[in-house]
């Protein structure tokens, strides 16, 4: 292919994946203006956000499986479609269902088309040093478009309406749509045979019901009869699953590859650094936000130099990996990361000193930035270039995985740790329960309900019973990231017990 088609295609997937990912993020603040034209409530507003990354989650390995078989182009531009027609459906929703269906269909089309931008990339750069760089370009898109969702969606919102943000994503689908079409080279599995349908359908029922109870549970409580029967039936799923694909001829995901040590530590480590990016930038931002008040400014100037650093970290990994492989680096990465996280839970106090708390988040997105590089190369690398669709499936669900437990999990912790620590501390000194549980519900939803009441800038009267709140709901976020912070510890130390030998970039596929 020669430089400048390659080029083109390359900034077209490139692009395709910010798509989908800035719509991880973008939504996010607009939920308040949605929730006034919509009249919704707090629970479907956070379906408007987990709608989208279930579904997103849910199918992005049997899309991956099924870009093999019918061509990863075709695959892509389908995914385009469907997530325009979503956006279409979210920018006219009369109700907050529809709003939250069209984020279900923008899902599927996310699902469809993400997978490709990895395998097109290990089609169109043979090359592994060249291939680490593009794929160092690829997850600097993906850091920056996760960490620019926000702000955009902020513009929009401030420039017109919340409907704005899907008529954007439809006027950038339209055009990627045509430049994918005339740059993006197509590619699938020579190798033909039966479809494997038993595994498409098992592994779509084990992640989305497994996905669902995960998130379903925060709000209702994971010992919920039916929460424990999505787990049983995600558990059926799984078995089944593992069945199928051991047996047939041509699986959705070959276990084989599962067996490799590279293949399956990089998984591994693609679960816990984004379980624990997403700990960061949800949890800590969510405590600035409320309980220290920072402004949206403020905001944007203590996480800026962190998005800055996710970016430059992938760049520099890129070129890293292409020199020595992916095992330095994703240990560095891992590394860097823990250091991060554990400085900012030092340094998140009740008025954290913004300098310090900057630098620590800058050092843990340079960690994140570094990792994500080298954990994608290894899969890719060490898979047959004809599953790449697989490979690429299989990696983005580990990410997205890692996203939505990471959440769900971390949130039903820190919610946990708020009603005990607070509800003892006021039980103790007999408050009335209405203050205490406005307090505490203003906490747990991030700013929804108990009118009146200012975290940040408490009245006089209420500032004793709010200070133990904040001390409460600090708690919980510092154990947060310290279980962040061990998962990624513990996905290194198995990482790093993987034999050289087997993360050397002469054990790759061509």
């Amino acid at each position: 292919m020669p430089a400048p088609t390659r080029a083109a295609a390359l900034t077209t997937v490139l692009a395709v994946l910010a798509l989908t990912f800035l719509d991880t993020t973008i939504v996010s603040v607009a939920l308040g203006n949605i929730q006034f034209d919509l009249g919704a409530g707090v629970i479907p507003l956070q379906w408007v956000v987990n709608g989208y990354s279930l579904v997103f989650a849910s199918l992005m390995l049997v899309a991956g499986s099924l870009s093999d078989r019918f061509g990863r182009k075709w695959f892509m531009l389908g995914g385009i479609v469907v997530f325009c027609a979503g956006s279409v459906v979210c920018a006219a929703a009369p109700t907050i269902g529809w709003l939250i269906a069209g984020r279900a269909v923008m899902g599927v089309g996310a699902a469809a088309s993400e997978p490709g931008t990895l395998s097109v990339i290990r089609h169109m750069y043979p090359d592994r040093a060249t291939r680490a760089r593009a794929l160092g370009a690829w997850a600097a898109v993906s850091g920056l478009s996760l960490a620019l969702g926000p702000v955009l969606g902020g513009l929009l919102v401030a420039a017109g309406s919340w409907r704005d943000v899907f008529w954007f994503n439809l006027a950038l689908g339209a055009v990627l749509l045509v430049a994918a079409a005339l740059y993006v080279p197509n590619s699938a599995d020579p190798q033909t045979g039966r479809p494997d349908y038993l595994g498409f359908v098992s592994g779509a029922v084990l992640l989305g019901t497994v996905i669902y109870a995960v998130i379903a549970g925060e709000q209702y409580g994971y010992a919920t009869p039916w929460i424990v029967l999505l787990f049983c039936i995600g558990a059926v799923a799984l078995v089944l699953f593992a069945v199928v694909e051991t047996r047939v001829r041509n699986p959705m995901l070959n276990f084989s590859y599962l067996k490799n040590s590279a293949v399956s530590s990089a998984l591994f480590v693609a679960f816990a650094v984004y379980f624990g990016v997403f700990s960061i930038f949800f949890f800590t931002a969510l405590y600035l936000d409320i309980v220290v008040g920072y402004s949206g400014w403020q905001m944007a100037g203590v996480f800026g130099p962190m998005a800055a650093l996710i970016v430059a970290g992938s760049v520099g990994s890129g070129f890293w990996v292409g020199l020595i492989g992916p095992r330095g680096p994703m240990l560095a990465g891992c590394a860097i990361s823990v250091v991060g996280i554990v400085l900012t839970r030092f340094v998140l106090t009740r008025t954290p000193d913004y300098s310090l708390l900057t630098i620590d988040l800058a050092v843990a997105g340079l960690g994140f930035g570094v990792a994500v590089v080298p954990l994608t190369a290894a899969v890719l690398g060490h898979v047959p270039a004809e599953h790449s669709g697989m490979a690429a499936g299989a990696t983005n669900t580990a990410r997205q995985l890692g996203s939505v437990v990471g959440v769900a999990a971390l949130g039903a912790l820190v919610n946990a740790t708020l009603a005990s620590d607070f509800g003892s501390d006021m039980a103790r000194k007999g408050i009335a329960a209405p203050l205490r549980d406005a307090i505490l519900n203003l906490l747990q939803t991030g700013g929804s309900g108990a009118a009146g009441i200012d975290i940040a800038h408490p009245d006089p009267s209420i500032k004793p019973l709010v200070d133990s709140a904040t001390a409460a709901f600090r708690n919980g976020v510092h154990l947060s990231l310290w279980v962040s912070a061990a998962l990624i510890l513990v996905s290194a130390l198995l990482l790093a017990a993987v034999p050289r030998r087997a993360l050397d970039p002469t054990t790759e596929f061509d």
